[in-house]
Parts: C-alpha cells; structure tokens; sequence
C-alpha cells in the first residue's frame, strides 16, 4: 500500500486510456488484474490479523480482482469465503474465477464476515447501484469491522465524487486506489465514503497533471540571504483592518522576510509588521515579490479603485481575497505580465465563475483558464488550479471553519508567492499544505490569532 501523497489524479476515461496504452506495449489485462489482486490480498493481510475475511466479486474486471484476491489469501491460509452478483462477464474475469477453487455464495444469502471486500463495482459503473445490491452491501458493511474497498466503493461515480447509499452508515475503513486515484477519491461525499486511501500501484505510466499535492520542499535561506531575498510581501489594508493584519502575520511567519502594511492605521499586530500609509507610488517598489489585497478590504468604490489600480498596473504579482473577489471581474486579469493566485471559497467561486460544467477538479481549471490566474478554491478537500496543472489538498480540517483563518492562508501563499523565482502554482499549493499543517498543530477549537501563530513550527518542520 503506497501513501497518496503526490500521486497522479486520473478520470475514469483516462485511467482506461493508460490502462489501454500499457496493453499495447505488452502487458496483458490477465497481468494487470493479476497485480490489483494481488495487491488487495497483500493489504487485506496486514488489515485481516487472521480474521475470517468474506469478497464481494461483480461480473467486471473488478470482481476479477476479487478472485485474485480471494484465492491469493486462501493459498496463504487464511480463512476466506466469497459471494457474487453475478457470473463474470469478461474473459479476464472468467479467468480468475477459475482460479478460485471455493465455494461462491449468492450476493442476497452471503452470510457477514469480521473482513469484508468490496470488488462489486469499480470505475466502469455508469449507472446508480441497484437497490438490491445497495441492500446487501449495507447489510454485509454494517456487520464487518473492516470494509475494503477495492478501487471504490461500488455504486461511487469515479469522476464526480456521488457516493451510494449505503456509504452513508458504513463507509469504507479503507479504499485501495488501483493504478491511480481517481476524483472520487478526493471530492466529497466519496472521499467521506472511501475512509483511508492507499494506492496499489499496477506499473502502469500515468500522467500527472492532476494530483495530489506533495510535501513542498520550502526555500530555505542561506548566508548570503536578506530580508528582501527571502521575499517581501505588502498587505492592503481596508475597512476591517484586523484581517489585513492576520495576514500579515502569516506572511511573516510562513517565511517572508519583509511585510508592510500599507493603509491602516498604522499600529497593532507584531513589531515586525511595517505600517506605511497607502500609497500606489509605494507600490511600485520594485523590491515588493508580491501584493495580496482582499482580506478586510471593504466593497466600497475605494476598495474598488484600489483593486483596479493593481491590476491594471501589472507590475506585481498578486493575491486577491476575500472582499476583493466581490469586486473583480476575472476577465480584467487575462493578458497580464504576472502572474495572479484568487483565493475563493464556493460561494465567492461561483459569483466569480458561476458553475462550470464537470467536476469540481474541471471548473477549478476551468475558471483558472477563464481568467489566466491560479484559482485555489477552498473547500472540504482544496483544489489549486491553473489551465494546465492542478495539485489537490483532500482531508480538510473542520476546525477552519473560524473567522479570519482564510485571511492566514491567503497571507500564506503571498509570502510563498513573493519568493524570487517562485513558481506560481507551487507557491500556492506550498502555502495551502503549510496552513493545513499549521491548523493540525492548532488541535481543535483554535482561532484565527492561533493559527498564524502556529506557522512558525510549521514553517519550521517543512
């Protein structure tokens, strides 16, 4: 079982073609199936602890791994039954079938096992689970310790995340991902519904476009460095300069050297801030790696103007949150020299965006073509986005769910984001993982003050 981290993202229609394409240079399908059998037998080993373990095979090349699986932990002695759906449909299933030299149980009589495997359905279902089968799996879940999933959990949609009914009460423990993950393993309510996601790897070659984000490996300063090397931010203050304030704190303790405040009242927060009245000839201080506007900002005609003005400069790169996003018009960015990261959550994405067609992996890049910018919108699971590369945050905390934290984070990414030579999308994605793992430092009931607080051990052990 291989951790998530950093693996490739692929659709149902594209985990087929780079199935199709390893068929072509050789492999055959009996080889593949033989390897994901193979694969879930040696995870359900390690999970099993000699318990009685019960497979659920369908009539797909996903119930053909079942009985890989199942006769791989019967020859390795454990105690091992098997029921099914149906009779295997393709020639690979009826293969391994033949392999299995047990008894098969009727899917609507299989009596509950301590262990249960799921190879009822994978990625090839394209319809809702039939009741009956939705039925008998909820029964035969709800009366394991442990469900594996293998690929999915059957009647789950690979490419929009629709998870089936029986999810709801008993999700999976864990889900192995066979060859690649899929969206579902990563958009809500499936990735609720898979539990634990491993990867079985099939040796297949699979593109990486789409992923889930990796460890980043964070600049680090060195003897020749200074406070403008390690990248200076500048903040706009609004209104509510409390938020500005927050994420200027962040920048600071997620690695900046240098953040001034420009427009508040020029006190509070750490010493370290700078406070300077707003100036757009300040602005155009050409030591400045980036300019974040949004958190605090306001909505009136002079947070408007001020927006305007930085945009139209182009002579900075940007961030651009919160009361800013309700004043943008993502059309206005599209030709600019540099580059731009919006920090939207749902509702600030879709009166940005409206709802583009697809998954919310598609209208993130969707949106982040439309306006030439990166789009990290905020969720359950983050995803991070230009038109041409997505890094996908999955397993958010419920504890965020505070005033000020999206303030921490878009100051976060300002100060990845003003790093000379930073690559946009990777500042951006660095700056996500860094305020996840600062909140799951916080612990629970943390507050905005905590979270930035909590950046700099964060920062530290990156």
């Amino acid at each position: 079982m291989i951790p998530i981290a950093g693996q490739p993202i692929l659709t149902a229609a594209r985990m087929r073609a780079a199935e199709n394409a390893a068929i072509a240079a050789g492999t055959s399908v009996a080889t593949l199936m033989d390897r994901a059998g193979n694969g879930i037998a040696q995870a359900a080993r390690r999970l099993a602890a000699g318990a009685e373990i019960l497979v659920l095979c369908g009539p797909g090349n996903n119930g053909g791994d079942g009985y890989v699986a199942a006769a791989a932990l019967h020859a390795a002695g454990l105690s091992v039954r098997l029921a099914a759906s149906a009779d295997p449909q393709t020639d690979a299933a009826r293969h391994a079938r033949s392999r299995w030299m047990g008894a098969i149980e009727p899917l609507d009589r299989a009596r509950p096992a301590p262990i249960l495997i799921d190879c009822l359905f994978g990625t090839g279902l394209t319809r809702p689970l039939h009741s009956d089968v939705d039925a008998q799996l909820a029964r035969l879940a709800q009366a394991a310790r442990i469900v594996i999933a293998a690929d999915l959990p059957s009647g789950t949609d690979a490419d929009t995340g629709d998870a089936p009914d029986w999810t709801r009460q008993t999700p999976a423990t864990f889900t192995l991902a066979l060859g690649a993950l899929k969206p579902a393993h990563v958009l809500h309510p499936a990735a609720t519904a898979c539990g634990a996601i491993r990867l079985i790897d099939l040796g297949i070659d699979r593109p990486d476009d789409v992923a889930i984000a990796a460890a980043p490996l964070l600049p680090q300063p060195g003897p020749e460095s200074h406070k403008y090397t390690r990248g200076m931010v500048a903040v706009i203050a609004g209104a509510m300069e409390g938020a500005a304030r927050l994420a200027a704190i962040a920048a600071l303790r997620s690695g900046a050297g240098y953040v001034a405040l420009y427009g508040g009242s020029g006190q509070g927060g750490p010493d370290a801030i700078v406070h300077r009245p707003y100036d757009p000839a300040a602005l155009t201080d050409r030591r400045i790696g980036a300019i974040l506007i949004g958190p605090g900002l306001g909505r009136d005609d002079k947070a408007r103007s001020r927006l305007t003005a930085l945009i139209e400069a182009d002579t900075h790169r940007l961030v651009i949150d919160g009361d800013a996003l309700h004043l943008l018009d993502p059309d206005a960015l599209k030709g600019r020299h540099r580059p731009v990261v919006l920090t939207p959550h749902a509702g600030e994405f879709k009166g940005l965006f409206g709802t583009p067609a697809g998954s919310l992996l598609d209208q993130a890049r969707t949106a982040a073509a439309r306006a030439d910018a990166i789009v990290v919108l905020k969720g359950p699971t983050t995803i991070v986005a230009s038109a041409t590369r997505t890094r996908v945050h999955p397993a958010g905390n419920a504890w965020l769910s505070t005033a000020g934290t999206g303030d921490v984070l878009a100051g976060t990414i300002a100060a990845q984001l003003a790093h000379p030579g930073a690559d946009p999308l990777a500042a951006a994605s660095a700056g996500t993982w860094l305020h996840a793992r600062a909140a799951a430092l916080c612990g629970k009931s943390f507050i905005a003050d905590d979270l930035a607080n909590a950046l700099t051990p964060a920062r530290a052990g990156a």
